[in-house]
């Protein structure tokens, strides 16, 4: 953490946290509206982005932090969540074993 903090004051956490229930409400308000499937997708998503970004900037202390933290985090979590993309075909094994392993044994 930097040692040159400024002191926010406990309005601004609060403002963040109704912001926070506020974008959670309108979540749910989305999810019981009739559209469809891809637009909701995309308006989840995007809404929980925004959620992350404050979550992570004000009760994490990450706008606070150095710089170079952030451009070191970001590029390992992209990382990490494109190498945990790669395994989600071997979870298909434990169903049905190899795929196509029927065939290869005829």
């Amino acid at each position: 953490m930097s040692t040159s903090q400024k002191n926010e004051g406990l309005g601004t956490y609060f403002v963040v946290y109704f912001l926070v229930l506020a974008i959670a409400g309108m979540q749910v308000i989305i999810a019981y509206e009739n559209i469809d499937p891809s637009q909701m997708v995309l308006r989840m998503l995007s809404l929980a982005i925004i959620q992350a970004g404050l979550a992570v900037m004000f009760f994490m202390h990450m706008k606070t932090e150095k710089r170079s933290l952030l451009l070191t985090l970001v590029p390992v979590t992209v990382f990490v969540l494109l190498m945990m993309n790669m395994i989600w075909s071997d979870s298909y094994r434990i169903l049905g074993g190899a795929p196509f392993a029927k065939y290869l044994g005829q």
